[in-house]
């Protein structure tokens, strides 16, 4: 059957689905959030127990690193994305109060920018004069056309404190998973842990990439393995500065 009377595309273009998927287009998802934090989290925390196993360091050390960065980073990580999503939502505001002034001293002007935004979509005429019309009879209508078509602002941002919660909760879940090893009461060794470390990062990185895939709709089997390439690029890094520096005692 071809994709032109496929019932499954008919169904998403009848006009409940249509009107569905328009009001649910300004709803924020935080799986981005998410996905980007536990990436973050997961590489940090095992560079910091590759650089560790590389310098030969006690698991107790170990810990000590790997949970200090993934508090600190993480916190810092939420806190930055807080300030951001903050930052985007004043700009809207800001732009805001710019357009409510424009529009109270030149109204005209104003009109006439509605006006040249519209033609430059193809429309003249009759039409043209109904859609300025339209817009600026209404004057919230009017700012936010604005805001969007002349300033190219999203009106609605995401909420700043869930988008940082999502972060840090990412981050902290994702990047106890190299550490967990260490914590495990066995008679492990140091080479058995970190092997072990290994294992369990490497199927997190995978699982991560396979997460950032599908929110950023691309292939989740090319985004796992990119994201294993990273953390493993990362992670041979810090164990060679590890080793490294661990010469650099020994001398």
């Amino acid at each position: 059957m071809s994709a032109r009377t496929s019932p499954a595309l008919e169904h998403q273009h009848t006009p409940e689905a249509i009107a569905a998927r328009l009001a649910g287009a300004t709803e924020h998802s935080y799986l981005r959030d998410f996905v980007f934090g536990a990436m973050d989290g997961t590489v940090t925390t095992f560079a910091v127990v590759a650089g560790a196993a590389g310098a030969g360091l006690p698991s107790g050390i170990t810990i000590i690193l790997g949970m200090a960065n993934l508090l600190a980073d993480g916190f810092s990580m939420a806190t930055g994305n807080y300030i951001g999503t903050k930052a985007d939502s004043q700009v809207v505001e800001r732009g805001r109060r710019q357009e409510e002034r424009h529009i109270d001293l030149e109204p005209e002007g104003e009109r006439e920018e509605i006006r040249q935004i519209f033609a430059a979509k193809g429309f003249d005429g009759e039409l043209l004069e109904q859609i300025v019309e339209t817009i600026t009879h209404d004057r919230r209508r009017w700012v936010n056309t604005m805001l969007t078509e002349e300033l190219g602002l999203q009106l609605d941002s995401p909420a700043p404190l869930r988008a940082a919660i999502s972060t840090f909760a990412a981050f902290v879940v994702a990047g106890l998973v190299p550490l967990v090893p260490y914590f495990l009461p066995t008679d492990w060794n140091a080479n058995v842990r970190f092997a072990t470390s290994s294992i369990a990062t490497a199927v997190t990185f995978f699982g991560v990439g396979l997460a950032k895939g599908y929110a950023v709709r691309r292939s989740p089997l090319a985004s796992g393995l990119e994201t294993l390439a990273i953390g493993c690029a990362a992670a041979a890094l810090a164990y060679v500065v590890g080793v490294g520096l661990h010469s650099l005692g020994a001398d």
